[in-house]
């Protein structure tokens, strides 16, 4: 994936400052099921937040402070989120006005362990999420780490501009950056409100299968940045689609599931089977238009 040399987003703040040296950390195998699938891609903060309250045993320090004399891997992870982030906000500019609408840029906010955010705390062992109160993706860049020691998601299926080596591959990583993004664009087009009205009278069962539908149309989302970011940047090289394929693969929840528990509980889902991340985020990369990732007449 090329990335270096391109604009860098001003939206991004970095609380890596604050907190101390991790002292535990919550491992996905040893998690129960709903839990696992929160960790990756999870898109309901202020529950997955009760979730970690439960199963963390420390209390980690809040981290809210801005880095000071970041090293040259931490310099090297902003530059990265930096530069993704401003080519989903390029992007998604350019699609929103062929719609005649508007784009307003998320935030994205760099911490350790846990930072305050308008859904609650959130926490590292939540994963990347969305909040859709204060428009902003927290980020833990040390969850990319664990995509590759935890899951196997790797970036040898091609080249890599960065310097580190124990983390997921680039496009794997900008994969994880544009599935939030897509979130964010959900907000903007007033889907996720509907989407948490309708909830609210469902059962558990049925409130699963619309989160479920809601997370498959933010990696067909992701799969529409990656197509016109394309077009407009040719930031694509040999292998970054197979590399988010295997990384759409590996956060499926019939996958975390067997992996965790050794079966698989349907009615649980709520981000969607491997062979549907698979396939959504492959609609988007051939979507013509937004209605191309209707996931919720079409899963």
């Amino acid at each position: 994936m090329e990335w270096k040399g391109r604009r860098e987003s001003d939206n991004v703040e970095d609380r890596r400052g604050g907190g101390a040296v991790k002292t535990g950390g919550i491992s996905i195998l040893g998690l129960v099921v709903a839990f696992v699938a929160w960790k990756f891609f999870g898109a309901d903060p202020q529950q997955a937040y009760q979730v970690t309250k439960q199963l963390t045993t420390q209390q980690q320090p809040v981290s809210s402070q801005a880095i000071q004399n970041p090293t040259a891997e931490q310099q090297e992870a902003k530059q990265f989120v930096s530069t993704v982030l401003a080519d989903t906000e390029d992007t998604w500019k350019i699609i929103f006005k062929q719609q005649g609408l508007q784009y307003t840029p998320a935030k994205l906010v760099l911490y350790r362990q846990s930072t305050p955010t308008a859904c609650g705390t959130g926490q590292s062992a939540m994963g990347p999420f969305y909040c859709p109160s204060d428009r902003s993706i927290y980020l833990d860049t040390d969850f990319f780490v664990e995509m590759r020691q935890q899951l196997g998601i790797s970036g040898e299926k091609n080249s890599t501009q960065l310097s580190r080596q124990d983390q997921a591959g680039d496009f794997a990583m900008a994969y994880v950056i544009a599935h939030e993004v897509g979130h964010h664009v959900q907000n903007l087009l007033g889907i996720s409100e509907k989407v948490y009205a309708q909830r609210q009278q469902m059962s558990q069962k049925q409130s699963n299968q619309l989160s479920v539908k809601q997370e498959l149309q933010a990696d067909c989302f992701a799969g529409i940045w990656a197509k016109y970011n394309n077009q407009r940047t040719h930031f694509l090289q040999q292998g970054d689609v197979e590399e988010a394929i295997d990384a759409a693969e590996k956060i499926g929840d019939d996958y975390l599931q067997k992996r965790s528990q050794g079966q698989i509980v349907p009615d649980s889902f709520t981000h969607g089977t491997s062979q549907q991340r698979i396939k959504w985020f492959q609609q988007g990369l051939h979507a013509q238009d937004l209605s191309a990732c209707d996931t919720f007449q079409h899963t």
